[in-house]
């Protein structure tokens, strides 16, 4: 065992335990009262339900990072990786190959090992609280289509790094950077119309007094509209939620079937407005080139660490002097690596997200004029989700993409959405 090994041992089991923690404290910061703002929202048995909830989700969460923490230190400790890298070898016939066969048994490994724990989420944890409307036949087929659309898409990208970085010389880095940011930008163009239909049916809204109040709202923003559907989202569970993807005249506005019947249409053209505002204050696009900077970092990183035959050593793998480098396995072992870095990088980002949501909430408010239909309606989406009110300042810090709802309320009230908003 080197140093290497050592270090992503650590790093790993630092990684779990750091997220134990977490989980513990927003356990313990349960309250059985309800917040004086959803007094009269949520009754006492429905609230109840919601701590029962997050408790449940929680001991889940911590028994999968228990089992798969150990697993992973336990594969890389007897030498799997290395075994995984001896199969790719016997069945490559050169370099690309061995890589992408050594990918996919890795692959097949970790869905293996994540299946069992997928069904028990869909089928026990979110059926025991009402959320579940996945049949094991939709269940099979997003399983399937993901799976063949990780092949297809993710295949020919990692054979493509694999060659700039083993035949491009010491600006590979570079030139792999520049393939991920095209692929990136392609999959943003083609997703709307292309993938995301594999896996639900985008229907336009039909005419009636909600596509009319959304008409008049985006005529009087001078927002084009590229299209606004309602998807069945009730065919996979009973949450609610909206989302807006795709570029330029591609993109999309998508409202669950579940949140038009849940809400009234001033909430829901609040929760448009929201949506548009993530558009109009460039959100997504400085989203996006956070992404574009944050691969390039770490594709210059994993440049440096390519050339280190400690880190291979790591992993069990082989490599002698003078062969090429088995470049595959030295990208695994940089990922369990970066552990620190990643868990940085997406602290950072999830800062600048809840930021971009605090003005998403006062752009609908003040373009639509009716903030109380924005509080209502994320008063509703957490009485419907089961949303946890009060999380411990530590899980919102690492984990929360979205502010508390009780902050999102506040700063609604008092018009102080974390910073000043330019439409």
């Amino acid at each position: 065992m080197n140093e290497i090994f050592l270090l992503m041992a650590a790093l790993l089991a630092g990684d779990a335990l750091l997220q134990s923690v977490a989980n513990w404290l927003n356990v313990r910061a349960l309250s059985n009262r309800i917040p004086d703002e959803f007094a009269g929202v949520y009754d006492e048995e429905r609230y109840r339900k919601s701590q029962e909830y997050l408790k449940a989700s929680t001991r889940f969460e911590q028994v999968q990072l228990w089992i798969m923490t150990p697993l992973t230190i336990a594969f890389l400790a007897v030498g799997g990786f290395g075994w995984v890298d001896g199969l790719a070898l016997d069945a490559a016939a050169g370099p690309i190959t061995r890589g992408l066969v050594f990918a996919g048994i890795l692959m097949a490994l970790s869905m293996a090992a994540g299946l069992p724990f997928q069904l028990y989420d869909t089928f026990v944890l979110e059926e025991r609280f009402g959320f579940n409307r996945t049949t094991p036949k939709t269940f099979a087929a997003d399983f399937v289509k993901s799976l063949l659309l990780t092949i297809a898409l993710g295949g020919p990208l990692f054979a493509a790094i694999l060659w700039f970085f083993a035949e491009t010389g010491p600006w590979g880095w570079a030139i792999a950077w520049g393939a991920i940011t095209v692929f990136q930008l392609i999959m943003l163009l083609l997703a709307p119309s292309l993938l995301l239909p594999l896996f639900n049916t985008f229907t336009p809204l039909p005419d009636g007094e909600l596509k009319s109040a959304i008409e008049s709202y985006a005529r009087g923003q001078r927002y084009e509209l590229s299209g606004i559907f309602s998807i069945d989202g009730s065919r996979r569970s009973s949450k609610a939620n909206a989302y807006v993807t795709g570029l330029g005249r591609l993109k999309r506005i998508a409202l669950f079937d579940t949140l038009i019947k849940q809400h009234t249409v001033p909430e829901l053209v609040a929760v448009l407005a929201h949506e548009v505002g993530h558009a109009r204050l460039g959100h997504i696009r400085r989203m996006l080139l956070t992404s574009i900077a944050t691969t390039g970092l770490m594709m210059f990183l994993l440049s440096l660490c390519l050339a280190q035959p400690s880190l291979y050593a790591a992993l069990g793998v082989e490599w002698t002097a003078g062969e090429p480098a088995p470049l595959h396995a030295g990208m695994v072992a940089f990922v369990l690596l970066m552990a620190p870095l990643n868990r940085l990088l997406s602290i950072y980002v999830h800062h600048r997200s809840r930021r971009h949501e605090f003005e998403a909430d006062a752009f609908a408010a003040r373009t639509t004029g009716r903030a109380d239909a924005m509080i209502s309606a994320l008063k509703k989406l957490s009485v419907e989700n089961l949303t946890n009110l009060t999380p411990h300042p530590l899980v919102v810090w690492l984990e929360y993409s979205h502010p508390p709802m009780l902050q999102r309320i506040a700063a609604l009230k008092n018009d102080k959405p974390g910073g000043a908003v330019t439409p």
